[in-house]
C-alpha cells in the first residue's frame, strides 16, 4: 500500500491514518488506540482546550472557541500537549502558504490579517456557534449562507438578464458547490436539521430554496436516501443496490446509472406502494412532479436561464449521485453481502472528509446512520475490533469518484495500493489484496441473492 499522508487531511483523519499505520507496522497497541480515541473526543468537547469548531472546509481552525476557560489540571492527553506521541503527528502542512505554516490556523498564523481575524472570525464563531444546533457545526450555516448569498441572486439575474458567459460561469459554480451542498444536506434529513431551534424558519426554508439550484429535486434526496436507501441497505430491493451488476464492468454501470436516472422518478412511488406505504408514496409523486413542472415553467419563460440553473445541475447530480453509489457499494462480500461491515467501505481522503462531512465513513454511517458527521473518526477507532472481525475494506487518498473510474478500468492494482489492511488484512502481499477486491466486485444472480438474503 501507499504510505503517504495528504497534508490536506483532516486532523481526525491524520489521526486514524496514523493509528491505522502503526497497527501494520507494530500491531496492535491498546494504549496507543485509547490515546487516538481520547484526542479525537477533545476535538469535539467544546470544554477542551483542543475545541475546534469546523467554520470553512478549506482550513482549520485552534484556540477558535470564543469563550475558553481554563478547566484545571489536565489528567488525559491533548494535542497540544508536547509529549503525546500524537501531538505533532496532527500537525497538517498547508503548502498554499508561503511560509509552510500548518494546517491548523490561529490568530498567529491566519491567513487573514490578524485585525480581520479578531474583529471579524472571532465575533461571527461566537454568534454562529448559537445558531447552529452544535457548536461544531458552524461550517454549516457558513455554507447556508455562501450559497444564498451567491447561488440565489445569481441565479436570479440569469433570468432577468442572461449571457452564455454568466450561465457558464453559474453552472460552473453550482458544480464545485454541489458536493458539499448534497452533504450538508445529508446531515440534515438524517437529523431534521442542523440550526438550532430559535432558527428553524431558516433551517425548514433553506432547503426548498437550495434544492432545486445544486440539482435535488424537492425532497427527493430525503424519500430515496432515508426512507429508501437506508431501509434496504443495497439489497435486492434497493432501487439503487450494486448487486446485479458486475461492478467492474463499464456496460453495467452505464446501464446502473442510465436506469436511476430515467426511472427513479416512477420506480420510487412504486417501491412505496409495493410496501404498502402509501403516503410516503403519494408524497414522493407529487414533489417529484412539482419540481418538474416548476421547471418546464421557468423553461417557457426562459430556457436558457432555466438549462443552467436547473436542468444541468439536475442531470449532473441524479448521474453524480449514482456515480458515487456504485464506489459506496462496489465491494460486496460473497458470503455476507448483508452486512454492513461487508457491504460498504471507509475511505480516509481529503474529498469525501474534509470537503463533504465525513463522507468517506460510509460503513459507519449505515451502522449509525442518525450518527453525527464529527464523531464518525471516533465512532471508527472504537469499533475498531468489529471492523476487523468484520473484515471491513478500508481505503485512503482515493474517493468514491475515482474508485467507480478506477473500477471500470479494472485498475485494481491502483485501488490495492490505496487499500488499508486491517485486522487477518495485515501481511497480505499486493497480488492477494488484488485477488481480495476482485472477489467482492462480482455480479451476484438471483439464484445467490434467493440464498443470501431473507427477503430474496
Amino acid at each position: 500500500m501507499q504510505r503517504f499522508i495528504d497534508p490536506f487531511l483532516t486532523q481526525p483523519d491524520t489521526i486514524v491514518l496514523k493509528n491505522l499505520l502503526q497497527d501494520i507496522d507494530d500491531g496492535e497497541n491498546h494504549d496507543s488506540n485509547q490515546i487516538a480515541v481520547t484526542l479525537l473526543d477533545a476535538l469535539n468537547d467544546e470544554k477542551s482546550d483542543d475545541f475546534q469548531p469546523t467554520v470553512f472546509t478549506g482550513w482549520d481552525l485552534k484556540g477558535s472557541s470564543p469563550q475558553r476557560k481554563s478547566n484545571g489540571p489536565r489528567l488525559t492527553p491533548t494535542l497540544s500537549d508536547e509529549n503525546t506521541d500524537l501531538s505533532r503527528s496532527t500537525v497538517l502542512t498547508d503548502h498554499s502558504l508561503e511560509d509552510s505554516s500548518t494546517h491548523i490556523v490561529n490568530a498567529k498564523n491566519s491567513p487573514l490579517p490578524q485585525i480581520l481575524y479578531r474583529s471579524l472570525l472571532q465575533p461571527y464563531i461566537e454568534w454562529a456557534s448559537k445558531v447552529v444546533r452544535r457548536p461544531t457545526d458552524v461550517v454549516f450555516l457558513t455554507h447556508i449562507i455562501l450559497y444564498l448569498s451567491t447561488s440565489v441572486p445569481s441565479a436570479i439575474y440569469l433570468y432577468y438578464g442572461f449571457t452564455w458567459p454568466h450561465g457558464i460561469c453559474h453552472w460552473l459554480m453550482q458544480t464545485y458547490y454541489c458536493g458539499s451542498f448534497t452533504l450538508m444536506l445529508h446531515n440534515h434529513i438524517h437529523n431534521n436539521g442542523v440550526l438550532a431551534p430559535k432558527y428553524a424558519w431558516l433551517d425548514k426554508t433553506f432547503p426548498y430554496i437550495l434544492e432545486p439550484l445544486m440539482g435535488h429535486t424537492w425532497d427527493s434526496y430525503y424519500y430515496h436516501h432515508v426512507k429508501h436507501h437506508h431501509v434496504e441497505s443495497n439489497g435486492p430491493d434497493d432501487l439503487s443496490s450494486t448487486l446485479r451488476y458486475q461492478r467492474d464492468e463499464l456496460k453495467d454501470f452505464l446501464i446502473y446509472v442510465v436506469r436511476f436516472v430515467a426511472l427513479i422518478w416512477v420506480e420510487l412511488p412504486l417501491y412505496f406502494l409495493r410496501k404498502g406505504k402509501q403516503s410516503l408514496a403519494i408524497r414522493c409523486i407529487i414533489s417529484e412532479l412539482a419540481s418538474y413542472l416548476t421547471t418546464y415553467l421557468l423553461a417557457k419563460y426562459n430556457l436558457r436561464a432555466t438549462l443552467f440553473v436547473f436542468i444541468l445541475p439536475l442531470l449532473q447530480m441524479r448521474f453524480g449521485m449514482m456515480i458515487g453509489n456504485w464506489g459506496q457499494h462496489a465491494f460486496v462480500d460473497e458470503i455476507e453481502p448483508d452486512s454492513d461491515f461487508r457491504s460498504s467501505i471507509t475511505l480516509i481522503d481529503v474529498p469525501s472528509n474534509r470537503h463533504c462531512f465525513n463522507d468517506g465513513y460510509h460503513t459507519s454511517h449505515h451502522l449509525n446512520p442518525r450518527r453525527h458527521w464529527r464523531d464518525h473518526p471516533i465512532a471508527f477507532l472504537k469499533a475498531k475490533k468489529q471492523y476487523q472481525t468484520g473484515r471491513a475494506l478500508v481505503f485512503h487518498n482515493i474517493d468514491y469518484l475515482m474508485i467507480t473510474f478506477r473500477l471500470v478500468r479494472k485498475d485494481y492494482d491502483h485501488l490495492a495500493r490505496c487499500f488499508v489492511p486491517i485486522g487477518d488484512q495485515i501481511g497480505m502481499s499486493h497480488s492477494e489484496v488484488v485477488e481480495l477486491l476482485k472477489t467482492k466486485t462480482k455480479r451476484f444472480t438471483e439464484e445467490d441473492i434467493r440464498k443470501k438474503f431473507r427477503k430474496g
